[in-house]
């Protein structure tokens, strides 16, 4: 049973389009999306420095696409037959939902450039952060969330939360975190998953009522609960909702035990989730497509569980 994973925001980095733009057929449809994203993503994946592609509007558009071209390549010559399910952590939801035909090509371009876009301007009205919190006790870093004003936003299993608010608040958790556990900043612009994000859902509410999403056709988790949505307009809904509320990667690594998952592949730009999945699933086979070169191994992992 193999699971393909899609990344979220901070998986990027410089360059990392390069080699997919050798093959003339990836380049022509990163041009496409380029349009209907309204990014450059080909400038964005080549030439762009980190700071330019750390920018929330470009990071976004830029990581779906990514996914996108990789789930292309993966899902050719009836591999996505044989697929038993597909989960994106954040913004790669997106392109899970893509992926799993609730959404075309075309509308999740709209919608992540849409989302990009609208949450840089909701980082914009106050001074927000994230951090990573490794290690420690959860329950004792949830009371010193609450005391301090800050919110919970992605819990990533393996004893990894990332937390988010404002910066002087996290700097008083960096300054006094709970026993045993460790802070790290996070060069992100905002709150993401927090109630400072919810300007950006008003928008995207509207945004999504103009999309056309059809019933998964795959199967689908989602990062509320880590459970399973077929219902095309209740995944829509939920990708909305998502922008400020936490996203449970915990619970989908969960209900990929529970379904007894015995392989993952994450698209590109590959890495993180595959890391998170060494932690939480140790001993099931993994592969990171981060350029071309990761295919054959993705379609022998494929192949060998068929």
């Amino acid at each position: 049973m193999i699971v393909v994973v899609c990344p979220g925001q901070g998986s990027q980095t410089p360059g990392f389009l390069e080699p997919w733009l050798q093959n003339p057929a990836y380049a022509e449809q990163l041009e496409q999306m380029s349009e209907q994203s309204a990014t450059d993503l080909i400038s964005a994946g080549t030439v762009a420095d980190a700071d330019t592609i750390r920018d929330t509007a470009i990071a976004q558009p830029l990581i779906v696409a990514a996914g996108l071209i990789a789930l292309s390549a993966l899902f050719a010559d009836g591999r996505r037959d044989r697929i038993a399910g597909i989960a994106g952590h954040s913004v790669g939801e997106i392109t899970a939902a893509a992926g799993a035909g609730v959404l075309t090509r075309n509308d999740a371009l709209t919608l992540v450039g849409e989302r990009g876009r609208a949450m840089k301007a909701a980082a914009e009205l106050s001074p927000t952060g994230m951090s990573a919190v490794l290690g420690g006790d959860e329950a004792e870093l949830l009371a010193r969330l609450e005391e301090l004003g800050l919110e919970p936003a992605n819990f990533n299993g393996g004893g990894q939360i990332v937390v988010a608010g404002a910066l002087d608040a996290l700097a008083s958790l960096a300054a006094n975190p709970p026993a045993k556990a460790r802070v790290i900043p996070l060069q992100v612009a905002g709150a993401f998953h927090t109630r400072h994000m919810l300007p950006a859902v008003q928008h995207l509410t509207e945004v999504a009522g103009r999309l056309t999403p059809t019933d998964a056709s795959l199967p689908l988790w989602t990062n509320r609960d880590g459970s399973r949505v077929q219902a095309g307009a209740r995944f829509v809904d939920l990708l909305v909702g998502q922008v400020s509320s936490p996203v449970r990667w915990d619970l989908c690594m969960q209900a990929f035990t529970e379904a007894g998952v015995t392989g993952i592949i994450e698209v590109a730009p590959a890495g993180a989730l595959v890391g998170l999945a060494k932690r939480a699933l140790r001993g099931i086979p993994t592969v990171a497509i981060k350029t071309p070169d990761d295919l054959p191994a993705a379609y022998e992992l494929i192949d060998q569980q068929a």
